[in-house]
C-alpha cells in the first residue's frame, strides 16, 4: 500500500521537482492576456496566458509592471519573460512573469500610441522644454554599449570633425532585461558630472523588438529630468523610439549624433579665414581712407593755402577786434555822459543843497517834513536850517491870497 501524505507534502514535492527543472525557470512565452486584472492596492497584475487550446495562470508584481512600456489589455498578444512553477498553497501551477512584449506590429504599436499618448500628455515631449546643444562642447557623455558599433562610429566622427573634444562612456547593455534601467541610471550619472556639456544615448540599427527597450518609460523620465542636452540616436533614419520624442534633439543614426554635437573643424576654419580676410580687406580699406586724406592736406600745404586762408583769417579777425573795440568806446564815453547828466540831476534835487543856499524846511519832531496842511496852533515843530535847527511853537496859521496885491 502507498505511504499516505498531506497535501502541503504533495505539494511541496510537485514544485520542487519543477523548480529543479532548468527549462521551466527561464521561458519565453506566446500567448494572449485574458483575465487581466491589476490590483489598486498592491500594484500586482494576475492574469491568463492562452492560445486556441489551453491557458495558464500568471503573475506579474509591481516592480517587474512598472518597467513596461506599455499598459497590458485583455486580449493582447504578448510574449512574456518567465518561470514556470507551483503556488504552493492552493497547488495551483502558474508563471511568474518577469518582463512582456507586446507580440505583432498591431500591438507594438498599440502599446507604443499609449505611451506616447500619456507622456504627451504629462508635457514631456514639449518643445519648450527643449535645451539648445553648446556650441563647442569640451566633453560629451556617451550611453552605449562599449563593444558595439555606434561607439566607434561616433569615435570616427568627433576624431575627424572636432578632435580637441573628450569622450567619457557610460557603458550599458541596449537591450534585454536589464538594459531599460542601465540606460536610465547611466543617464543620470553622466548629468551628475559637471565636465559633462550634452549626452548621446546611441544604439546601432536593429530589429523593432531590438530597439524597443528605449520605449521604456523609465529612460523616456530619465531623458526628461536631465538637465544636459540629451541627444538620441537609436537604430537608422526610419526608427522612432519613445526617447527620440522626449530628448532634446533626434539624429537618424549615432554617427549624425556625433556631427550635430560638435562643430566641423575644417568649416571652422574656412570662417576664420573668411574672417581673417575681411578684417585685413577693412583694415586695407581704412588705410586708403586716411593715405588719400592725407594726400590731400599735404597738397593744400603744399600749394601754400593754409597759410594763405590763415592770414585771410587773421587780418578779418583783426578788423572783427579793432570794430568791437571802436564799439566799446563809444558805448563808454556815452554812458559816461549819461551818468554825468544823471548825477547833476540828483545833485539839484538834493534837499541839503537847497538849505545851504539859504532855505529852511518844516519837520516834526522825527524828521518828518511837513506840508503846509500839517500846520496847527500851539503845535511844536521844529525849522531846519543847513547847519542849524530851531524848535518853535505855532501860535497861528493864515491862509495867504496870492491874488491880493499889496502896495
Amino acid at each position: 500500500m502507498a505511504e499516505v501524505i498531506t497535501v502541503s507534502a504533495l505539494n511541496r514535492y510537485v514544485k520542487t521537482l519543477l523548480d529543479a527543472n532548468d527549462a521551466l525557470f527561464d521561458l519565453a512565452l506566446r500567448g494572449e492576456i485574458a483575465n487581466f486584472v491589476q490590483n489598486a492596492r498592491s500594484g500586482h497584475c494576475y492574469f491568463s496566458l492562452r492560445d486556441d487550446i489551453c491557458s495558464v495562470k500568471a503573475v506579474m508584481f509591481r516592480t517587474d509592471a512598472r518597467r513596461l512600456a506599455f499598459r497590458p489589455e485583455e486580449g493582447m498578444r504578448v510574449v512574456v519573460r518567465c518561470r514556470a512553477t507551483l503556488y504552493e498553497r492552493d497547488g495551483a501551477f502558474q508563471l511568474y512573469v518577469n518582463d512582456m512584449f507586446p507580440d505583432g506590429i498591431g500591438a507594438v504599436q498599440l502599446a507604443l500610441e499609449q505611451l506616447k499618448a500619456k507622456l504627451e500628455q504629462e508635457g514631456l515631449f514639449a518643445p519648450e522644454h527643449k535645451k539648445p546643444l553648446p556650441e563647442f562642447p569640451k566633453c560629451i557623455g556617451v550611453v552605449t554599449s562599449k563593444t558595439g558599433a555606434a561607439l566607434q562610429d561616433i569615435r570616427n566622427v568627433l576624431t575627424r570633425r572636432w578632435p580637441s573634444v573628450r569622450l567619457l562612456l557610460c557603458p550599458v547593455t541596449v537591450q534585454g532585461f536589464e538594459a531599460a534601467q542601465q540606460v536610465a541610471d547611466a543617464i543620470k550619472k553622466l548629468d551628475q558630472r559637471k565636465e559633462v556639456d550634452e549626452i548621446i544615448v546611441a544604439r546601432g540599427g536593429g530589429s523593432r523588438e531590438d530597439l524597443w527597450v528605449f520605449n521604456a518609460e523609465m529612460i523616456a523620465r530619465a531623458a526628461y529630468r536631465c538637465k544636459k542636452p540629451l541627444i538620441s540616436a537609436i537604430g537608422h533614419e526610419i526608427d522612432y523610439t519613445i526617447l527620440d520624442f522626449v530628448a532634446d534633439c533626434r539624429a537618424p543614426t549615432p554617427s549624425a549624433a556625433a556631427e550635430l554635437a560638435v562643430p566641423d573643424r575644417a568649416e571652422q576654419e574656412r570662417i576664420l579665414l573668411d574672417l581673417q580676410q575681411n578684417i585685413r580687406k577693412n583694415m586695407q580699406k581704412r588705410f586708403d581712407l586716411c593715405y588719400n586724406g592725407l594726400e590731400q592736406y599735404n597738397f593744400v600745404l603744399e600749394q601754400g593755402l593754409a597759410r594763405r586762408n590763415w592770414q585771410k583769417s587773421q587780418g578779418q579777425l583783426q578788423q572783427v577786434q579793432d570794430a568791437i573795440r571802436q564799439q566799446i568806446q563809444k558805448r563808454l564815453h556815452s554812458a559816461e555822459l549819461q551818468l554825468g547828466h544823471a548825477a547833476a540831476l540828483t545833485g539839484s534835487l538834493d534837499p541839503y543843497k537847497v538849505l545851504a543856499r539859504g532855505y529852511t524846511m518844516v519837520t516834526a519832531a522825527n524828521g518828518t517834513i511837513l506840508n503846509a496842511d500839517d500846520l496847527q496852533p500851539e503845535k511844536t515843530i521844529y525849522v531846519r536850517s543847513a547847519s542849524r535847527r530851531a524848535k518853535c511853537r505855532v501860535e497861528a496859521v493864515e491862509e495867504i491870497n496870492e491874488n491880493t496885491q499889496k502896495f
